[in-house]
């Protein structure tokens, strides 16, 4: 079953942390279609978050057309993404891990080595529509 994780210090409120998770396992393959998320009891306790929290979570992922609620059985996963095909994940991750490690022996802090992607990305976004 799907595990979620919380990062305390990331400055992204709990509920989005869950749904980029479960949008996140969509991508990279660990979640399919029809799969059942926890349910809300357990990943509250497990992380030990309001409950209210990750029901708003799995109302966002409804929303979104990822999930559905089925009365008594559970949340599942409905909706899916075009997937990072196994091979060029393990590919790129490695690089991407390498290329992360050097961030850090620089010193630089996770708000800043996720700034400095973000900040790529939009340069190439723009790069590709201007």
């Amino acid at each position: 079953m799907f595990a979620f994780r919380m990062l305390d210090r990331s400055g992204v409120p709990a509920y989005l942390q869950l749904v980029d998770q479960v949008r996140r396992g969509l991508l990279l393959g660990h979640l399919q279609e029809g799969d059942q998320l926890p349910t809300v009891r357990a990943v509250a306790a497990g992380l030990v978050i309001n409950p209210n929290t990750v029901a708003k979570a799995y109302r966002e992922l409804e929303h979104a057309g990822l999930a559905v609620a089925r009365a008594g059985q559970g949340t599942f996963v409905t909706g899916s993404i075009e997937q990072v095909p196994a091979a060029t994940y393990a590919r790129l991750s490695g690089r991407l891990r390498q290329w992360l490690a050097d961030a850090r022996g620089a010193g630089l802090a996770p708000e800043q080595v996720r700034a400095m992607v973000e900040a790529v990305m939009d340069d190439e976004q723009y790069r590709e529509t201007a």
